[in-house]
């Protein structure tokens, strides 16, 4: 088993840096399809939170599940509201017009990848606490879901950094240290729920919370924010189902 969490959290990690690449490749990339992308990403989150977080706090929660389940959720979401106070986040940072990437200074795109770094812990757990469930196949796909918002996030990173002047290795670096935090942050949820089983339902429950929060706070405001928001939603509730399919085969 922790050679499939190496494996997967060097993924969910990794595809911030795939993301960053492809930044560099198309530093252009077009808001509708950024979004489309996010929002199947926030759709595949979404169900990967309910179907393969949430409900399994509630079954591994015992009498008290429902009540365990309510506190991880609010307590999850209660930690990211408190970071997002601290460190805002992509959109409330660079704006949404591609003008602004170009005039943004280097200490608020230092800033901004901070925000990214401090943002993917989180989501790092997320994916490891899965894992605590033992249902392996779920785990995986919330990963999967985890790394496809890592994508897009990975390459609106580098059109503003080379904008403010920082040279494309350091540019590239930075990129490869916000993926990083995200493969510390899946071995720190696997070896939580690992050492004390008893936290699990909390744990699940808590990782459940915070993608939530992330859907909601962050990424469906983000794709809605460009004029592409029917495509957005049709994106979202096509990667709800493709999650939900694979639930059902894999389930």
């Amino acid at each position: 088993m922790m050679k499939i969490v190496l494996l997967t959290a060097l993924g969910v990690g990794g595809a911030t840096i795939f993301g960053s690449l492809i930044g560099f490749v198309f530093r252009n990339i077009s808001h509708k399809f950024s979004d489309i992308v996010l929002s199947f990403a926030a759709g595949v989150m979404l169900s990967a939170a309910v179907l393969g977080l949430i409900l399994p706090s509630l079954n591994y929660g015992g009498t008290h599940g429902l009540l365990v389940s309510i506190i991880g959720i609010f307590t999850g979401a209660v930690c990211l509201n408190l970071i997002d106070k601290l460190v805002p986040h992509l959109h409330r940072l660079v704006g949404t017009d591609t003008e602004t990437h170009h005039s943004t200074n280097l200490d608020k795109v230092l800033l901004f990848v901070t925000a990214i770094a401090i943002h993917n812990l989180p989501e790092g757990i997320a994916a490891g606490v899965s894992f605590g469930s033992e249902d392996t196949a779920q785990a995986m796909m919330i990963a999967c879901g985890i790394a496809l918002q890592n994508i897009p996030e990975g390459m609106v990173i580098i059109a503003p950094m080379l904008a403010a002047g920082v040279s494309p290795v350091k540019t590239f670096v930075c990129a490869m240290v916000t993926g990083l935090i995200e493969v510390v942050g899946t071995l720190l949820g696997y070896w939580a729920v690992s050492i004390a089983s008893a936290i699990l339902p909390f744990a699940l429950a808590f990782a459940g919370g915070t993608m939530l929060y992330v859907i909601s706070d962050e990424m469906i405001p983000e794709t809605h924010a460009h004029g592409s928001e029917t495509g957005a939603t049709y994106a979202l509730l096509a990667g709800f189902c493709v999650m939900l399919v694979s639930d059902f085969f894999l389930g």
